[in-house]
């Protein structure tokens, strides 16, 4: 058996952590090309998915860094365009069977290795995520869904007191909303499904939920920190299904299976894989070509649908806060507790449901596409929490193909072992920030598999030392001592995790450390890495006594950084400080049922949407004629316009536009209001009578809008073009 093979297949920890650049460095060019014909006949006769993973990226790593400049290896060669081909297409099989076919061909090359890795790569990934897919579809709450086909054969109803309509033609309004999580400490990026499910020893990750807002630099504008997310569903009186997506700015109305699959369509795609995970169109039914009605009508009755919209409350991009993997997470609660998937439509979950919920939102990550990790839905909990990795065991359907399970466990830490007094510290010395940057985290992700399925020698050694840190901070954080946390998150930052992926860092991120400790001294307590690297969502720990003062300093040291720097590094947008609270009950819903006529003359309607809902929304009905807006529209239309001279939040949205619409408003008021528009827009009433009457007499018209029958028509000539 070859030596790599060995490090490959071994049951023994020793073996299996070998590293393979401890023997490439020193092999010949000749045993590096046997050991890959090796590799490539395992990895298609092995059945066992991690051993053909690790023996995919082993290949990919001999072609891309260990082959090239070994002595007698050619430099040049040729690549085959239809290799090539099948490479974009993503059909990386046929790729590596032409570019092998054409190396026993040619021989070996640098060019042909660099095509080889790339197709090894991208095939490896791809194995991964098919995976993760077939765990995620294992398991018990989601196996119904891959079976059901056709919507006469859909189990799920959505709960009748949503179904039940009130007294001004609208449906009642179910709202959830979900905490972000923050991580405090993570052992090397462990929570990548992945890791965890070949590593769980070591996966482990210290996880709080939060509430947040942006703070107003002393203003006293802002709100008190409020869930981050929030996600809405009712029963509509129109056969379709309406995403609205608040934040994105997007809404569509959908009325087949194909849209509701087509992800890359619009902005829309965390909503649909909502719906689907959540099973509300169930992914058995993907290609299914019966009228999207027909589900809907199984779900809310006939010539009726549904209305999901989601919200994000001001958190930019690139927070590093799990805010996508949240919504969705909030998203699929929501339509879960509208169907009687959950007990209660209402208030919390039950660790029974949370766990639930967590491994659908790992379906909607992978079936739109992002890939996210298993701890970014530990908002879903409340409080601070030890999210750990499993060993598989019998009866759990990973056994027999990862060591571990692709679902952690969550371990709630109560008052009596980390008490409020600690609680409060946390929130009295740690300071949130965005700075600004948003880069996309997926390449670090990726490097941080690379690096573990290769055992890269140094990389390793940060690992472990990074599992350890963690147990330090638990320790530091049940004893009460903040400061020490916050030293020991920067060293981990500035060690083990820079370590493992050095991109983690970068250079804003440092000179900010610099002014802090520079400025503050011994007040500055610490910094710590929020998510997968720094420069976007970041902590700052100083002395309590310092902490508005840090505030203020640190939202100014950003500012003048970014300008300073912004022309030399991708920055998204304007740096922002938070405030947060710790989110001690986890997600929760509440259901909003239309007041009395009476009511809601005198007080705000407790059924409508979000403000910026009908900013997004309202323009679009109103351009539309009244005549084609269903019965609930008119009444929500009717509603708003009563709400808004009410509620400051809503007054603002088109007010002029709303007095228009509204039956109680007199017929005086209405001409008046035309005038005023009319003038604003210089309408010539004289030329306006003069244009009318000519029409009318027919004077003027399209039927005069023609040449006389005496008209000669002719074809152009050469001569009467001019070039």
């Amino acid at each position: 058996m070859s030596t790599l093979v060995r490090i490959i297949t071994a049951k023994d920890e020793d073996t299996r952590n070998r590293s393979l650049e401890r023997f490439a460095r020193s092999a010949s060019a000749e045993t590096l090309l046997r050991e890959c014909t090796i590799l490539d006949r395992l990895r298609r006769e092995n059945e066992n998915l991690y051993e053909q993973v690790r023996t995919l990226f082993f290949l990919y790593s001999i072609h891309r860094f260990h082959l090239p400049g070994k002595p007698g290896f050619a430099a040049r060669g040729v690549i085959p365009f239809g290799g090539y081909e099948d490479l974009l297409h993503r059909r990386f099989e046929e790729a590596i069977e032409t570019f092998l076919r054409h190396q026993s061909q040619t021989g070996p090359s640098e060019a042909l290795s660099s095509a080889l890795a790339a197709a090894y790569r991208q095939l490896g990934f791809q194995t991964l995520a098919d995976q993760v897919r077939r765990s995620v579809r294992s398991l018990a709450g989601n196996q119904w869904m891959f079976r059901v086909g056709h919507p006469s054969d859909h189990p799920l109803r959505v709960h009748r007191r949503l179904l039940r309509h009130l007294e001004n033609g609208l449906f009642p309004l179910l709202r959830e909303t979900t905490p972000v999580r923050m991580d405090l400490t993570h052992s090397g990026w462990s929570d990548i499904f992945f890791l965890g499910m070949d590593f769980p020893e070591g996966a482990r990750v210290l996880n709080v939920s939060i509430d947040l807002s942006v703070d107003d630099a002393g203003q006293k504008l802002s709100q008190a920190p409020r869930p981050p997310v929030e996600g809405y569903f009712r029963v509509i009186d129109q056969p379709v299904l309406r995403l609205v997506s608040v934040d994105l700015q997007a809404r569509a109305e959908i009325t087949t299976f194909a849209e509701v699959f087509d992800f890359a369509r619009d902005h829309l795609g965390l909503l649909k894989a909502a719906l689907i995970a959540a099973g509300i169109v169930p992914p058995g039914m993907e290609g299914a070509h019966q009228p999207l009605s027909d589900l809907l009508t199984q779900l809310v009755g006939s010539g009726q649908g549904i209305e999901l919209v989601s919200k994000v409350n001001d958190i930019p991009k690139g927070s590093r806060l799990a805010v996508s993997t949240s919504l969705l997470a909030c998203l699929i609660t929501v339509c879960m507790r509208a169907t009687g998937q959950a007990r209660s439509l209402t208030g919390s979950l039950s660790e029974e449901e949370r766990r639930l919920v967590a491994a659908r939102a790992i379906l909607g990550e992978w079936l739109g596409g992002s890939g996210g990790g298993w701890q970014d839905s530990g908002g879903i909990w409340p409080g601070i929490k030890l999210i750990e990795g499993r060993l598989s065991s019998e009866g759990d359907p990973e056994f027999g193909v990862s060591r571990g399970r692709l679902l952690p466990s969550h371990l709630l830490f109560g008052s009596d072992e980390i008490g409020e007094e600690t609680r409060q510290a946390l929130q009295a010395s740690l300071v949130l920030v965005h700075g600004g940057m948003a880069q996309d985290v997926g390449p670090i992700l990726e490097m941080v598999t690379e690096k573990y399925l290769l055992r890269s020698e140094e990389e390793w050694v940060g690992r472990q030392r990074a599992i350890s840190t963690l147990d330090e901070i638990l320790g530091y954080l049940k004893a009460g001592n903040v400061k020490a946390i916050g030293e020991a998150t920067e060293r981990n930052f500035s060690g083990p995790i820079q370590t493992i992926i050095p991109w983690a860092g970068n250079l804003y991120t440092d000179r900010l450390i610099q002014q802090a400790r520079a400025e503050f001294g011994e007040h500055f307590w610490g910094f710590w890495m929020l998510g997968g690297m720094s420069g976007g969502g970041m902590g700052f720990i100083f002395d309590p006594r310092h902490k508005a003062t840090a505030k203020a300093r640190l939202q100014e040291i950003m500012n003048e950084t970014k300008a300073r720097m912004e022309r030399s590094v991708p920055f998204a947008i304007q740096p922002v400080v938070y405030d947060f609270s710790i989110n001690e009950r986890g997600t929760w819903a509440e259901l909003y049922e239309q007041p009395s006529a009476a009511a809601h003359r005198s007080q705000k309607a407790t059924a409508l949407m979000p403000a910026d809902y009908y900013r997004l929304t309202v323009p679009a009905l109103l351009r539309q004629d009244p005549w084609l807006h269903s019965p609930a529209q008119r009444a929500e239309l009717e509603l708003f316009g009563t709400a808004s001279r009410r509620d400051p939040a809503l007054v603002d949205i088109l007010p002029s536009l709303f007095q228009r619409m509204l039956p109680q408003e007199q017929e005086k008021d209405s001409q008046d209001l035309l005038a005023a528009m009319l003038e604003a827009n210089s309408f010539d009433r004289d030329q306006h009578e003069q244009i009318r009457g000519a029409l009318r007499s027919g004077r003027i018209g399209l039927a005069q809008n023609r040449l006389p029958t005496r008209s000669l028509i002719e074809e152009v000539v050469p001569d009467e073009i001019v070039d």
